[in-house]
């Protein structure tokens, strides 16, 4: 793989050029058209954007006036390029918390064979942007610096981000968590003195209306999403769900706390990534790219046989397999066919899981790093400093 690894990233940044020069991307030209509407009063959120309306914040689409006044080709090739040099950021920041020696190339170019990974480039959307932002400060916090600007910018870009901030509070980073809260306020009012129309309109409705988009469409792997599907729609979810996203969302943020106060920061971003998208309405199956620092947790734990599932899965993506698209078979509860059309939530739910039984029955052996603080040594080195000390670090 390692020697092959540089052909096949080649041949997929290529793929990625030619795709971009050659194919409208839908949710991009969403943004791009964003770009042009967002000075225009209220028209952002009141009409359809190419036969879609325009879910994201108002500093969303404030991002994308510079690109909006270029053609839409170039813009798009431009958006592209960034997305991959975001990615392979991304992938860098992973490898570097996870505390591996692994070839970038080669985790690059297996990360782009990811179905949500691969899927946000077709659709041309931000999702790898939004995990290098996070991923930028969660790396800064692991190394013991000052961060929250990343998150924050995130959060202004697309709201379920801000579980991270709950995640530095609980973490007991209170500074990082004002600094995320103050970036993500900044760049809030920036787009108000923008669009102020499209703003007021954003914040008193739309950014909690989830009817504009399509809930139990098979993408939306959320609980919410299953649950239309499995009930037949939306109105047959009635006020008691609100305890399934606020369990998940407690309960996961809590096990993402206590690894972030065991200095693995590489597994609270993991669990936090997961919450986030068990938590939220809507988790379409291209915002599941936080699988990247879940296989990254799996490998370094030594589960190699889990990443391989896992890889296999979201490479794969037997979700798509399954009817959808209106097929009366998407609907209802189906022995073999719902547990396969919701294999992202289930695995997601599978994780945290997982995290929780290693919590307890693996706890981290602290080493010190160049700074002075305390670092875990990686799962599966505990049993090693028992034989051999000299093989792990700090030992």
């Amino acid at each position: 793989m390692k020697r092959l690894a540089p052909f096949i990233l080649a041949v997929e940044a290529l793929g990625i050029v030619v795709f971009s020069a050659t194919y409208d991307s839908l949710d991009f030209r969403i943004y791009w058209l964003g770009g042009h509407a967002v000075t225009d009063g209220a028209r952002l959120y009141q009409e359809q954007l190419a036969e879609h309306y325009f879910t994201n914040t108002p500093f969303m689409a404030a991002l994308f006036i510079p690109l909006a006044a270029v053609p839409l080709l170039l813009a798009r090739m431009l958006w592209q390029l960034a997305s991959l040099a975001a990615f392979v950021w991304a992938c860098g920041l992973t490898v570097r918390m996870a505390g591996r020696r692994v070839p970038l190339v080669v985790v690059v170019a297996a990360g782009l064979l990811l179905q949500p990974v691969w899927q946000s480039f077709f659709l041309g959307q931000v999702n790898l942007v939004l995990l290098a932002l996070v991923l930028a400060d969660l790396h800064r916090v692991a190394r013991g610096r000052p961060a929250g600007i990343g998150i924050g910018m995130a959060t202004a870009i697309k709201l379920t981000p801000a579980v991270f901030v709950v995640l530095l509070l609980l973490s007991r980073r209170t500074k990082d968590a004002v600094t995320a809260t103050a970036t993500f306020a900044v760049c809030t009012f920036v787009a108000y003195a923008i669009a102020p129309d499209a703003s007021r309109l954003y914040w008193s409705h739309i950014f909690y209306d989830t009817s504009r988009v399509g809930v139990s469409y098979i993408s939306n792997q959320s609980p919410y999403g299953a649950l239309t599907r499995v009930l037949r729609g939306t109105a047959e979810v009635g006020g008691w769900y609100t305890a399934i996203p606020l369990t998940l969302g407690l309960c996961g943020l809590a096990l993402a706390a206590l690894w972030a106060r065991r200095d693995d920061w590489l597994g609270a971003t993991a669990v936090t990534g997961a919450t986030g998208l068990l938590v939220s309405p809507i988790s379409w199956a291209h915002h599941w790219v936080w699988i990247v620092p879940a296989l990254a947790v799996l490998l370094r734990n030594g589960h190699r046989k889990s990443a391989l599932t896992a890889y296999v899965l979201f490479a794969v993506s037997p979700l798509w397999w399954t009817p959808h698209g209106g097929d009366p078979r998407e609907y209802g509860f189906h022995v073999l066919l719902t547990p396969v059309a919701n294999c992202y939530l289930l695995a997601g739910l599978s994780f945290l899981a997982y995290m929780a039984f290693r919590l307890r029955i693996s706890p981290p052996v602290p080493s010190s790093d160049r700074g002075g603080r305390r670092r875990p040594v990686p799962c599966g080195a505990a049993s090693r400093a028992v034989r051999d000390p000299e093989r792990v670090p700090g030992g």
